[in-house]
């Protein structure tokens, strides 16, 4: 082996989940003493997989439960056509390929890329999870991006002045199945921004620097009451992984209770096939009850851990929590503390979630979610629907924009009073919520004012139901009026500039007599009254009134 190494030193750092504040993974990082090993390395592909090799071994040596990160430049994949003394040391070490997530980092430039995608392929088919480090830094092409399909997406941390970027990289990471992960991060608020832009897990001097010793311990700021709520449909089971223990399927009661008895803070141990998938699950107080009764361990230790296990509780890695939820109801209530286990299409295990981490996440959700509701309609603030118009934006999505409320409200709390002023709200907010569906959103602002969120599809049954309605308030008529911005991909760049196209449609919607309903399109000139008319001459629906331009 060349004199290099006997220089060479090995740090690691701590890759964070931002939603648990669990240490998710290792790095392992080359500190040479002396030289620039890594530089050569650059230029010499057997170097570079020599290093990889010595990671690996290094962190081996110095952690045996988390998943390993370790890198490796793109030209050496490409020149070498993968790594095969890495399989080998990865075995070799007790460790197996799926605990292991290579980071490809630049440059690329002058890299075969059909070289480097077969590389990448029998890695891939190897158990190797691969992660592409140094996006927004480096010199990646984005068609070069999706076609690595990687599991992880590490952007570097300047990134995060630009929210919009790495909202969008959130997006496609959703599109190829991939985490986003945000290293080099600093302070308190690069944290606060890679939470608020989506961002699954992160590194940096924040939570711990690199070290000699593995840090079991980490710093994650806690996340601040405007941190955006997660999708109706429930935050991802992504965002609360954690390193499963694995042992083979074949291991000793014995086995098992050495990695338990070492290991305080883990709760099971999962029994996992030659192909990584979980076959049992061992629960750690029962197993360990087991082990202490009358003759446990005569009985037990020297016998397969098989018998003391479960059949595995398992979850896709695209599940969410509330489906998770789902699958620790099924079963008796002796199980409801037991590890579910997460694993990917091949069904191989990628870690655990805890049920805890599920409840306590839900639960402030819901305290957050429940802070922000009106009082009196109970609906989403505005805040709600502002971010969802938001993510709606940085998803490519064509939405219609809705404002809505009801005509001379002043004059109906004066003239029917102030109770049936607020049951004519209750009772509008009821029926939008029960004719926009499940795809949209309704959010009351204030008063007498709600916005709406949802396709342009949805316009036509909420006209139907809710405008042309009798509505009365203490045996007054009222009538309602509508604005509506259509925004096609593009046309906006956020809600405020949403908003301010839909300014003006809500004074035109206001100028109509009758229950009125105005319609614009972003970017273009000019609106559509589709009820509603003027003093003179009411406008017939669906008519395209000769409006003044804006």
């Amino acid at each position: 082996m060349h004199s290099w190494t006997d220089t060479l030193r090995f740090a690691f750092q701590p890759v964070v989940n931002l939603r648990t504040g669990a240490v998710a993974a290792l790095e392992t990082l080359a500190r040479p003493e002396t030289g620039d090993v890594l530089a050569e390395a650059r230029r010499d592909p057997e170097l570079d997989g020599a290093l990889t090799v010595l990671a690996l071994r290094a962190a081996a040596r110095k952690e045996t439960l988390l998943p390993l990160h370790l890198n490796v430049f793109a030209a050496t994949l490409a020149d070498l056509g993968g790594l095969t003394p890495l399989h080998d040391a990865v075995r070799a070490a007790g460790r197996t390929p799926w605990e292991v997530t290579l980071d490809i980092v630049p440059p690329y430039t002058h890299v075969p890329q059909r070289a480097l995608l077969e590389a990448v392929t029998g890695l891939r088919a190897q158990g190797f999870r691969i992660c592409a480090d140094g996006i927004g830094d480096g010199d990646v092409p984005l068609r070069l991006l999706t076609d690595l399909s990687p599991d992880l997406v590490k952007l570097d941390a300047s990134l995060l002045a630009r929210p919009a970027a790495v909202r969008a990289m959130r997006t496609l990471c959703e599109e190829l199945g991939a985490l986003v992960a945000v290293e080099g991060v600093e302070t308190e608020l690069q944290c606060a921004a890679a939470v608020a832009a989506g961002a699954q897990l992160a590194q940096g001097e924040l939570f711990a620097p690199p070290a000699r010793i593995p840090v079991a311990d980490v710093y994650v700021p806690p996340r601040s009451p405007g941190s955006p709520l997660p999708p109706r449909s429930g935050p991802s089971v992504r965002e609360f992984v954690r390193p499963a223990a694995v042992l083979p399927v074949t291991a000793s009661a014995r086995q098992v209770r050495a990695l338990l008895t070492g290991s305080p803070d883990v709760s099971g141990v999962l029994l996992a096939d030659h192909g990584g998938r979980p076959v049992r699950s061992v629960h750690r107080s029962r197993f360990l009850l087991s082990m202490s009764g009358p003759y446990g361990h005569a009985l037990y230790a020297d016998r397969p851990a098989f018998k003391l296990g479960d059949a595995p509780r398992t979850v896709g890695a695209d599940a969410t929590a509330w489906e998770v939820l789902d699958v620790v109801a099924v079963g008796g209530r002796d199980r409801t503390s037991d590890d579910v286990a997460v694993v990917d299409e091949r069904g191989r295990c990628v870690g655990v979630v805890r049920l805890a981490d599920l409840v306590r996440a839900l639960a402030e959700s819901r305290v957050e979610e429940a802070a922000g509701l009106n009082p009196l309609t109970r609906l989403p603030g505005s805040d709600a629907i502002t971010g969802e118009v938001d993510r709606w934006i940085a998803e490519g999505r064509a939405f219609a924009l809705s404002w809505l409320d009801i005509d001379h409200f002043k004059q109906v709390n004066d003239g029917a009073g102030f109770a049936a002023g607020d049951e004519l709200i209750r009772s509008v907010g009821r029926a939008l919520q029960q004719t926009i569906g499940a795809h949209a959103r309704v959010g009351h602002i204030g008063g007498d004012d709600f916005l709406l969120l949802g396709d342009e599809a949805a316009l036509g049954p909420l006209s139907a139901t809710v405008l042309d309605a009798p509505w009365s308030a203490g045996g007054r008529p009222v009538t309602l009026s509508l604005a509506t911005v259509v925004c096609a991909p593009g046309s906006v760049g956020d809600h405020r500039q949403a908003a301010a196209q839909l300014a003006p449609l809500k004074k035109a919607a206001k100028a109509l007599t009758g229950a009125s309903w105005v319609l614009g399109r972003a970017g273009m000139p000019g609106h559509e009254i589709r009820r509603g008319g003027s003093a003179a001459a009411p406008a017939r629906p669906g008519y395209a009134a000769a409006e003044p331009r804006w």
